[in-house]
């Protein structure tokens, strides 16, 4: 049965486990570890663990196990791993499946954590990367080789919304036998396909959409059984990026209203993209769900919806965008996103800071540009805010 269920059914009632007092909502097994009948039993459950049972909290525990089903049956996975953060996710992906002397192809549009654990932490450990610009095919292909271990990339990237073809980079990479991890954040499990589109692994900070009310950090890893559950859960289990079962029962309870949140921050995000597109104080309006973006058909295609961020380029630079964030009265200035409350962002003085400037100007990152997260607020108090903000550069 629970095979049929739609997306809002199964972000409330997937992967449920309950307690022999049958309580309605989720148990918090707030517990580091766990009591064996005997010498025996332990024994046998370290040599080979069950299921649904556990040994110690850094390996597994009821309550993340059930945050972990609920999160594989929505993204359409075999298992997953919930971690304490989006980039242990991203870290711990990358260093379970790489070795030293592989060769790994990344798009050079990433977060600035994400382009840190390529280019310093993985080089260190002897592996090579290559970057390219992830919307270039051809470059994709010039780059992927035989010995290509892996390729990753964000299906949207941070913070200038680039969209990336999942479909037309996996065939590619998955042609010369390299695994497809996508980071999927911008995107959302609601208006993700990347299963059905070729991702191998699906990467979520957990922090941003799924709990979208700015209380936790949280992260997972999605994909296949023997992947997830081979390399992946070795290398976290024994490093110690767990999530943490409080932090998995609050993600559980952001999962059950996720897709009523997210639809309508997208559309209120299309709302606000299309009501101050061509302001005179803008240099560019980015929102993938407008005909202006580059990829439009390509979102329109992979998604069915531009999502919930935008990206304003200010005309006249830093200061103009400074004091754009400044005359804001309800977008708070801050550096989450996918938060209920509406968050603006200036990458290049926060997010991605430490890149040089030349780095920056190839990803989109100038100095006027402002990231906006929406929220939930009423999409008409928004805009007024917003174009109070622009009358105020």
């Amino acid at each position: 049965m629970a095979e049929d269920w739609k997306p809002r059914t199964r972000l409330v009632h997937g992967g449920a486990r309950r307690s022999q007092y049958a309580e309605v909502s989720e148990a918090l097994h707030l517990t580091q570890g766990f009591v064996y009948e005997s010498a025996a039993a332990a024994e046998a459950r370290f040599r080979d663990a069950g299921p649904d049972e556990f040994i110690y909290a850094r390996y597994g525990n009821p309550t993340v196990a059930t945050f972990e089903d609920r999160i594989a049956a929505l993204e359409g996975t075999e298992a997953g791993f919930a971690t304490a953060s989006g980039m242990a996710a991203v870290s711990g992906a990358l260093m379970a499946l790489t070795r030293a002397g592989d060769h790994v192809v990344a798009a050079r549009a990433l977060f600035g954590s994400c382009l840190y654990v390529l280019e310093e932490v993985l080089a260190r450990f002897g592996v090579e990367v290559t970057f390219v610009d992830g919307t270039d095919l051809d470059a994709w292909r010039a780059a992927v080789r035989d010995d290509t271990r892996l390729v990753f990339f964000e299906s949207v990237s941070n913070p200038a919304l680039e969209v990336v073809d999942i479909a037309a980079v996996a065939e590619i990479a998955q042609a010369a036998g390299a695994l497809v991890v996508v980071d999927n954040v911008f995107a959302t499990p609601v208006y993700s396909r990347a299963v059905d589109q070729g991702a191998d692994i699906v990467i979520y900070s957990a922090t941003k959409h799924i709990d979208g009310q700015g209380r936790t950090l949280g992260g997972v890893i999605l994909g296949p059984r023997e992947i997830v559950r081979g390399p992946v859960e070795a290398y976290m289990k024994h490093t110690g990026g767990a999530l943490s079962p409080f932090n998995a029962w609050v993600m559980l309870k952001g999962l059950e209203t996720l897709d009523l949140r997210v639809r309508a921050q997208a559309e209120t995000a299309a709302r606000i993209a299309a009501a101050l597109e061509g302001h005179p104080k803008l240099a560019r309006m980015i929102y993938p769900g407008l005909p202006s973006h580059p990829q439009f058909e390509l979102a329109q295609r992979q998604m069915g919806t531009g999502g919930t961020l935008l990206a304003v380029e200010l005309a006249e630079g830093q200061a103009a965008a400074f004091r754009m964030l400044d005359a804001l009265g309800i977008v708070l200035i801050s550096n989450n996103l996918g938060d209920a409350k509406s968050i603006a962002t200036h990458p290049a003085t926060t997010t991605h800071q430490r890149l040089p400037e030349a780095q920056k100007a190839a990803l989109g990152i100038t100095p006027g540009l402002v990231r906006l997260s929406v929220g939930l607020e009423d999409p008409d108090d928004l805009i007024a805010d917003l174009r109070r903000a622009l009358d105020a550069v």
